[in-house]
């Protein structure tokens, strides 16, 4: 979870970063924020993203004079908060407002009137954790295959998980699809690249990361950086929505890149 607000100083212009987590954004300020996304629709406020959401940086964030709290959902619990699957998402972008309707304007007015970050942040808990307790999450057998994709940093096999879980492989892909809203070898890449993304960004070389993130070559790894983000390996580390991760901004801290834009506001890592 972060806090971000944009100074107004120039139009915030913000490639979205895929990442293997639903991305929930709530919005408030005096600005308005838009989202153009991946099939030229724009939406206006608060929003989620599905896993993976941003491929090739076909998804933008734009405005000026906003804030908004930025929270990073694991797919096996977003069902649970947002009412959703992941897999009705289907890594595109959905406006806040037609999956809650009324709630989604009364948290814009809470944040809005709060006085300072941590009781934003307070709100934001109390909010994600009342709906969360409302609804079931996933099946205890898809939540582990989760765990361990994240654990091996996308290393682990689809038919070792199948085996682990006691599913055949073909149950263990219809279930984890339908909820967590990626088949799981897919699953696998997102967080293997998103592993080595960070690596890079935390200034390692690229010839080392790919060789100890489980990519063939380097060849290989900017080729799935390209794929995911449409940048160069050497670009993506920059890339400001990387900043709610301690391992990108160590402390907090704005990159140069990006003075008087879109910086985070008492950034917290994410539950």
């Amino acid at each position: 979870m972060a806090g971000f607000r944009d100074r107004g100083l120039t139009p915030v212009d913000l490639r979205v970063i895929p990442h293997p987590t639903v991305m929930l954004a709530l919005e408030f300020g005096s600005g308005s924020p838009f989202v153009d996304d991946a099939a030229g629709r724009r939406h206006r406020g608060s929003f989620v993203a599905g896993p993976g959401a941003g491929r090739r940086g076909a998804v933008r964030l734009r405005g000026e004079n906003f804030e908004g709290v930025q929270v990073r959902l694991s797919p096996v619990v977003a069902r649970a908060t947002l009412g959703v699957s992941p897999a009705d998402l289907d890594g595109a972008v959905v406006a806040l407002d037609d999956l809650w309707g009324r709630e989604a304007s009364r948290i814009r007015e809470q944040l809005d009137d709060a006085s300072s970050w941590e009781q934003r942040f307070a709100l934001t808990d109390a909010l994600l954790a009342r709906r969360c307790a409302a609804v079931p999450s996933v099946a205890p057998e898809v939540a582990w295959a989760w765990h361990r994709i994240v654990v091996s940093r996308g290393l682990v096999r689809v038919v070792e998980l199948a085996a682990e879980v006691g599913w055949s492989r073909k149950r263990l892909w219809s279930r984890f699809h339908s909820q967590v809203g990626l088949p799981p070898k897919r699953a696998a890449n997102l967080v293997r690249f998103d592993h080595a993304v960070h690596r890079l960004a935390a200034g390692e070389g690229a010839a080392r990361v790919a060789a100890e993130s489980g990519y063939a070559d380097q060849s290989h790894l900017h080729r799935d950086i390209v794929a995911f983000t449409g940048v160069t390996p050497s670009a993506v580390p920059g890339e400001p929505w990387l900043a709610v991760d301690d391992i990108a901004w160590s402390g907090g801290r704005a990159p140069a890149t990006t003075p008087g834009r879109c910086s985070p506001a008492s950034p917290r890592p994410h539950g």
